[in-house]
């Protein structure tokens, strides 16, 4: 910090008030004095970041050091990528901050008390597990916390308000095996609630009707995508969704059962050829051509966007589509779905010989979605680790639509039609 000739310090660690930080940046300013720079990857400032950049404001400032200026740095998810790289300066925004640190630095002194107790206690505090807490998927003391409850807990019945999970509560009711018959219940929160306390599939009179346009024979199809923070290539965003495999199942008039797939080779924007093999592989049929959920429609339609010259294609592509998620969602429930409409839940449940339990290392979408940006960015380039990287890849991608395959089959099997017979 003595050096004028330092322009900036990159985790500049301080200690005051028997507190200890970081700061991501500490910025020399020209009149000598430092701007503290909190970098985030959200692609815009939260109020809770305030929170993180006033206690640190109040470290640094208490170790005699002259802040003068106080930025939140985050991601411009409006900057594309140019021919010549990344241009730093306008894939950050740099907002100033100050005005709302100011605000919450005089509140730290009289709630500093209150945090060193915390962290002075023999145990945690007792907070009840809620909607208040992260996503399970992105709280890592989620199963910790929970662990005491029922495994029908009522805060995973899907759409339940907080005003009727309040009263539930009230009620001394956890379990949605135990919610009273005649509590107020959505008409598909009373379907989950009778199957779960009969231990018996839910079966819509309206099945056979709904699964009228889905054949066979028909396609089944997958995409598998990536949202780089750092955009890699010409004329994308930091966390631009770029789709960069797709897997294929199709079943003919006989029951004959093929597979085709693509993978990107990850050495550049991969979508062109994305498009372009999906659409030639999909005009050896008419047939309806079965996704989970909305997720390939959307691609498609960007895709229509970036290549107008194929946009004919992928419309006719889009026109076939047949998506069986609000199908099961409408006419289908099983205990064995625990309160998950996923096709990784509905596959196995509805086929329990069915699973992706022997799946190595790439077993989800954002496994995968990981496994194929190390390839693309460079950070793997052993050959037999990439090659490693990209079997897993393919044996993921290739199981979600046998198993809608398998769920379809099953589907037309509760729903009293002809199944799916396949050709040995």
């Amino acid at each position: 910090m003595a050096d004028a000739n330092t322009p900036a310090i990159f985790e500049a660690a301080f200690k005051h008030d028997g507190i200890r930080v970081r700061v991501d940046v500490l910025e020399r300013l020209p009149d000598g004095s430092w701007g503290l720079r909190e970098v985030k990857s959200s692609t815009g400032p939260k109020d809770h970041h305030l929170d993180d950049i006033a206690l640190q404001a109040h470290v640094v400032r208490g170790a005699g050091v002259t802040v003068s200026s106080i930025e939140l740095v985050h991601v411009n998810n409006a900057y594309v990528r140019c021919l010549d790289g990344v241009e730093w300066r306008a894939y950050f925004v740099r907002v100033d901050v100050e005005a709302g640190v100011e605000a919450r630095l005089a509140e730290i002194p009289s709630r500093l008390p209150a945090m060193r107790e915390c962290l002075a206690s023999g145990q945690a505090p007792f907070i009840e597990p809620g909607r208040q807490c992260s996503s399970p998927y992105g709280c890592e003391y989620w199963d910790q916390c929970t662990a005491g409850k029922p495994v029908d807990w009522i805060i995973r019945l899907p759409r339940l308000s907080e005003a009727n999970a309040t009263e539930l509560k009230a009620l001394g009711v956890e379990a949605v095996s135990s919610i009273p018959a005649e509590f107020p219940l959505t008409a598909k929160q009373s379907v989950i609630r009778e199957a779960i306390v009969s231990d018996r599939p839910y079966i819509s009179d309206d099945l056979p009707r709904l699964l009228t346009a889905f054949g066979p024979p028909a396609c089944y199809l997958d995409f598998e995508a990536m949202a780089p923070p750092i955009p890699l290539y010409q004329g994308t965003r930091p966390y631009q969704t770029l789709p960069f495999q797709w897997s294929l199942h199709e079943i003919d008039g006989v029951g004959r059962l093929g597979h085709l797939e693509f993978l990107a080779d990850g050495a550049g924007d991969p979508r062109r050829e994305f498009a372009e093999t999906l659409i030639a592989a999909l005009r050896r049929s008419y047939s309806p051509i079965i996704v989970y959920s909305s997720y390939e429609k959307s691609r498609l339609r960007e895709l229509a966007e970036v290549f107008p010259d194929l946009r004919s294609s992928l419309e006719a592509v889009i026109d076939r589509l047949a998506d069986l998620l609000p199908v099961v969602r409408q006419s289908v429930y099983l205990p064995a779905f625990d309160f998950s409409f996923s096709i990784k839940t509905v596959g196995p449940a509805l086929c329990p010989d069915f699973g992706y339990d022997d799946l190595d290392g790439v077993a989800d979408g954002l496994a995968a979605a990981g496994a194929f940006l190390q390839i693309a960015s460079g950070a793997v380039v052993d050959a037999d680790e990439t090659a490693r990287l990209r079997r897993q890849l393919l044996a993921y991608c290739e199981r979600d639509t046998l198993a809608m395959v398998k769920a379809h089959a099953a589907l037309l099997e509760l729903a009293g039609q002809p199944t799916i017979n396949l050709a040995p």
